[in-house]
């Protein structure tokens, strides 16, 4: 296969890790218009809806993790519907790229995107989890596309990831529920603590790029820095769920490609 964006070596690591992190993707003007919409995104939304933005996980594990603090961790669902600065991140033909170097094929599709805004001296942590039980494919094709929007380390709640857990499958989760979020998925917190896990520090504008069965969670933000993130879930276009669950608004949007699995239906369904 002939590299379109990755280095041998890039291609390399993240077949032996699972994650490999780009520091080339976005221009600073690029990255500035993204970290404005971002700011304008969550500002509109805290004024008007800023009790459905919670999106931290409940239960007995997470606030053994959280040193039993109080925690929050803000939400923001499908950016692209918000502002068209996303739509262009999602079409970005260097992010494109990446993507088909490392999934090796030219039809891409987006699954969902999110942003977890961790504010200082309160950002959520998050349990070691994989993100196969939200929405398992058979191919195990999906990716994160994770994109900081500020220099992040563990002191203000950084990923953190078991290098080569990807090789390991799909894991049997711990399961809790909480109100907030329904039910949340997360490993053994025993076998994989957090304290155990590689921290992968990032500039703002870096992107990691990790499998969806790559064990990874968050630390606990104490520091007085904020942590940004954009998340985009992408997946083959070839690949298939084996549930029904996590649909989503523009999934199965075409990035890249073509979705020669996409029914031609526009008769019967939208004209009467």
């Amino acid at each position: 296969m002939v590299l379109k964006f990755l280095t041998p070596a890039q291609k390399k690591f993240y077949e032996d890790n699972g994650f490999v992190k780009l520091s080339n993707v976005l221009s600073p003007k690029e990255f500035q218009e993204i970290s404005d919409a971002y700011d304008d995104i969550f500002a509109r939304k805290q004024r008007e809806h800023v009790a459905e933005l919670e999106s931290s996980w409940g239960g007995t594990d997470m606030k053994k993790l959280a040193q039993n603090r109080d925690y929050t961790v803000k939400a923001v669902h499908a950016l692209q519907l918000h502002s068209a600065v996303f739509t262009r991140l999602l079409l970005h033909p260097k992010l494109l790229d990446a993507l088909e170097d490392i999934m090796e094929t030219p039809d891409i599709l987006l699954h969902h995107t999110k942003a977890h805004l961790k504010p200082p001296e309160t950002g959520a942590p998050y349990l070691m989890h994989q993100d196969y039980p939200y929405f398992p494919f058979k191919n195990h094709s999906m990716l994160a596309v994770f994109l900081h929007l500020d220099d992040t380390t563990p002191e203000n709640g950084g990923l953190a990831v078991y290098p080569g857990s990807h090789k390991l499958g799909p894991l049997t989760p711990h399961t809790a529920h909480d109100e907030q979020n329904g039910t949340t998925f997360y490993v053994d917190p025993e076998r994989y603590p957090l304290d155990k896990a590689t921290p992968v520090t990032a500039k703002k504008g870096e992107i990691v790029i990790f499998s969806y069965l790559l064990l990874h969670g968050s630390y606990l933000n104490l520091s007085e820095r904020p942590r940004r993130m954009f998340l985009a879930q992408i997946r083959a276009a070839d690949d298939e769920a084996t549930e029904d669950v996590h649909k989503s608004p523009c999934h199965d949007m075409v990035l890249r490609g073509k979705n020669v699995r996409r029914e031609a239906r526009m008769k019967d369904r939208y004209i009467h």
